[in-house]
C-alpha cells in the first residue's frame, strides 16, 4: 500500500499526521505546493492511497477504518 500525505502543516494536516502515525501507517509527506497545485488541491491536506485521493473527512475516515 502507498499512502502520501500533502501537507502544508495546518492545524488540520497535524490532525492527519498524528492519527496515520498513531496507526503506525507508513507514509510519504509532500510539501511542495507547486506541485499540490497542479494536482488540482485547494485544500489542505489530502491524504493518497494507491492512486485513491481523499479530502480531510474522508481521509480521518479511513484512518480510524483501518
Amino acid at each position: 500500500m502507498e499512502v502520501t500525505l500533502y501537507s502544508n502543516h495546518c492545524p488540520q494536516c497535524k490532525v492527519l499526521e498524528t492519527k496515520l502515525k498513531d496507526k503506525n501507517v507508513v507514509y510519504t509527506e509532500v510539501n511542495d505546493v507547486d506541485l499540490m497545485l497542479s494536482k488540482g488541491f485547494m485544500s489542505m491536506p489530502m491524504l493518497e492511497v494507491d492512486g485513491n485521493v481523499m479530502n480531510f473527512a474522508s481521509a480521518l475516515k479511513w484512518v480510524n477504518e483501518n
